[in-house]
């Protein structure tokens, strides 16, 4: 037998990072390849990650709970037969030399002061020292070897014990008067600690709940949208009593035809995609430096369980009728609650549809599902008196539809356009001019 290593692998764009939720396997079981071997959750999705060999697994390396970095070591196998190839070992060494390389556009902060080998620095854990202008060298990593990871790096910042860049640092600092005149001020270096979460204190009585995983990365994105996009809010009423009409006189022949319910949200989210065909802007996420107005119409919807929320999307859903949005609608949340969603079906999300009215609100402002630039939360369906033509009042079907813009893609203008334009096409839907077929 050989013993090959397995590694942290990547479960989707830009994810850095994955915290081993619980092991499905223990030292001295058999698995096959592509057997499940632990699920792991990261900040998109939450993932079964298969063996990738057949053989005795030998030891786990990584506890439950603990967060790796992509490429880290999980865990190793007795593989058997003679194939153990040597191959992912070498592509790893490959790898972690061009990491290491000074030629590598991360190079700068490789070298510790304190020791003489070499240190790489994930993506995520340059990225998070330069926000918070934490000097690496000065951090003790609890990663294997000493490495620093970002779990070590949330924990300084959380403290507000953030070690300072020093001696040669401070001095280039020195040098650029505006850095100058914020290094004199005794306000910013209090700052981190003004924003330290305070410490909380249990009494009797009190029930202590784990954060999970799934929870920690809920909160990150949240909190990572509210820091970087300006939000702005409007909201705007809808008469949806002919769709409410049609829907209901159709809805016990369709579920009996098509095998799922046909719900008011398919009229919703096809009336927003073919609006946002319409209005592009609206289709657009920051990028820094520039407005990246997307092509594809990928509707991300919200679903949640009993304790976490996830964001599956329906793809080109300006291409799909009613019927088929409500079918991928159906079949998504299946996947969701039964804990089935691949990772693939959380990804590419241009625009967030909210269904706020299914537990009975009116009116709300959802936090931007980053990098996107807006979300529209659809609220409850209720019976209104309103005011109608030549003075007549009559009871009517009417919903708020609440947006939320990030406003340095999007200004009021463009986003009360498309709001007009999700009204209209929603008001004229009827049994004599639509179909959901």
């Amino acid at each position: 037998m050989a013993v090959e290593k397995m590694t942290m692998p990547q479960l989707g764009e830009s994810v850095t990072e994955g915290t081993i939720e619980k092991w499905l396997v223990s030292p001295g079981d058999h698995v096959n390849k592509y057997d499940p071997i632990a699920e792991v959750n990261t900040d998109k999705v939450n993932a079964e990650v298969p063996s990738s060999y057949t053989g005795i697994m030998k030891e786990l390396l990584a506890e439950e709970g603990q967060t790796l970095e992509v490429g880290e070591e999980i865990c190793t196998i007795d593989v058997e037969g003679e194939e153990g190839s040597e191959k992912p070992a070498a592509d790893e060494e490959e790898a972690a030399k061009e990491t290491s390389s000074p030629d590598s556009g991360n190079s700068k902060p490789t070298q510790s002061k304190n020791s003489s080998s070499s240190v790489r620095y994930s993506p995520a854990v340059l990225r998070l020292s330069q926000e918070h202008n934490i000097d690496l060298t000065q951090v003790t990593g609890s990663g294997k070897e000493g490495r620093i990871t970002r779990k070590d790096l949330q924990k300084l910042i959380d403290s507000g014990d953030i070690p300072q860049p020093n001696g040669a640092q401070d001095s280039e600092k020195k040098e650029n008067k505006p850095a100058q005149t914020v290094e004199k001020s005794p306000e910013p270096a209090a700052a981190p600690k003004k924003n330290a979460q305070p410490a909380i204190a249990s009494s009797a009585g009190d029930i202590e709940i784990p954060v999970t995983g799934v929870r920690k990365a809920i909160a990150a994105n949240m909190l990572k949208s509210k820091h970087e996009a300006p939000h702005a809010w409007t909201m705007m009423e809808v008469d949806v009593t002919n769709l409410v009409a049609y829907r209901d006189a159709m809805k016990a022949e369709f579920k009996s035809k098509e095998g799922f319910n046909l719900t008011y949200f398919a009229f919703f989210v096809k009336a927003i995609a073919q609006a946002l065909k319409e209005f592009p802007q609206m289709n657009s996420m920051w990028a820094g430096d520039k407005i990246i107005q997307k092509k594809d119409i990928n509707i991300s919807i919200a679903v949640a369980t009993d304790d976490a929320l996830f964001v599956p999307v329906i793809k080109h859903a300006d291409e799909k009728t009613i019927k088929g949005i409500g079918r991928e609608i159906n079949e998504l949340a299946q996947k969701v609650r039964a804990g089935k969603l691949k990772s693939e079906e959380m990804q590419g999300g241009t625009f967030t549809v909210n269904n706020t009215g299914s537990f009975g609100s009116v009116q709300s402002m959802g936090i931007i599902n980053h990098p996107q630039a807006a979300i529209l939360q659809v609220e409850s369906i209720v019976k209104r008196p309103v005011v109608m033509d030549h003075g007549m009042i009559g009871v009517r079907d009417m919903v708020n539809l609440c947006l939320s813009l990030d406003h340095r893609v999007l200004d009021g203008l463009v986003c009360g356009r498309f709001l007009q334009r999700v009204k209209e096409i929603l008001e004229t839907i009827s049994k004599d001019n639509t179909s959901v077929y």
